[in-house]
């Protein structure tokens, strides 16, 4: 039999008690303290102040504004100076459109994260050199998407390949034969890509639909016979591909138009690794060359 000391078990307990109480005590004096430094970063934490210390609301409101005009400017300031590194070499032929810059000035000005900045610069840039490619729509749902957001669809764009117009881009999720007689019971007749394993499981394919940048329905494209042939382009590297048996099927995540323009942001090196995978998974039905 053990013996338990149980004032020295009890002692134990309450220091353990202790300690908890002071690390959460502590825990929340920090969360205090970052709350109150962020209210005061945006001068709006005129509630918070003792009476005798507060500035009059006239005075706060103006603090306000300055605050907030002073960092919109600081932004825009930044945006701009990338930009020019971005289309330094580039040849400018077309006026930019004075509605469509006024309308980009008032969105980007709120963007503050560097990674951002950096995406808002590329799309100045290359309205500069294209009037036109960026519609004010896709601004606007580009404003709401998060630095989570664009992360996820820069790993999209990793693995999408595209056409020579670049207007259909697609993420390839598998692909099948259609049944027959011969094959209705062979697993050989199906081919699935695993998305997740590259970062993109179906709560994120979700995400990019809400964010109008993917159809979440599956979409598919068919080769009527094994002399046909699809010629796509995988972040530079040319692909054929090209059907190995009669009635076969490429499924595919189709971008939206707002995700193609979208994507003209995106400039990622191919992905080995999933391009092998690719070409591995597909090849009982599709012959992938480069």
């Amino acid at each position: 039999m053990i013996a338990v000391d149980n004032k020295k078990a009890t002692s134990e307990s309450q220091n353990v008690i202790v300690a908890d109480v002071n690390d959460n005590t502590q825990n929340d004096a920090s969360a205090s303290v970052q709350f109150l430094k962020l209210a005061n970063q945006f001068a709006i934490d005129g509630a918070l102040i003792p009476p005798e210390k507060k500035m009059p609301i006239e005075d706060r409101v103006n603090k306000r504004n300055r605050l907030i005009n002073a960092r919109q400017q600081q932004n825009i300031e930044q945006i701009i100076q990338k930009t020019l590194s971005y289309h330094a070499n580039s040849d400018i032929r077309h006026r930019t459109d004075h509605d469509w810059f006024s309308r980009y000035i008032n969105l980007a000005q709120e963007v503050s994260n560097p990674t951002m900045q950096d995406l808002w610069a590329k799309i100045l840039a290359g309205e500069l050199v294209k009037p036109g490619s960026f519609s004010y729509k896709s601004l606007k749902i580009f404003r709401d998407m998060s630095i989570f957001d664009a992360k996820l669809f820069a790993k999209a764009c990793s693995l999408a390949v595209q056409d020579s117009s670049k207007k259909h881009i697609r993420l390839i999720s598998g692909a099948y034969q259609q049944p027959g007689l011969l094959n209705f019971f062979s697993k050989s007749r199906q081919a699935h890509i695993n998305l997740s394993q590259y970062g993109l499981n179906f709560a994120n394919l979700m995400a990019l639909a809400e964010n109008n940048l993917l159809y979440l329905q599956e979409s598919e494209l068919s080769f009527a016979n094994k002399t046909e042939a699809l010629n796509l382009n995988y972040n530079g590297i040319n692909l054929k591909f090209s059907a190995l048996k009669t009635n076969t099927s490429i499924q595919f995540y189709k971008f939206t138009p707002l995700g193609c323009e979208l994507a003209q942001l995106i400039s990622d090196k191919p992905n080995e690794d999933f391009l092998e995978v690719l070409k591995q998974q597909l090849s009982r039905l599709i012959d992938i060359t480069n």
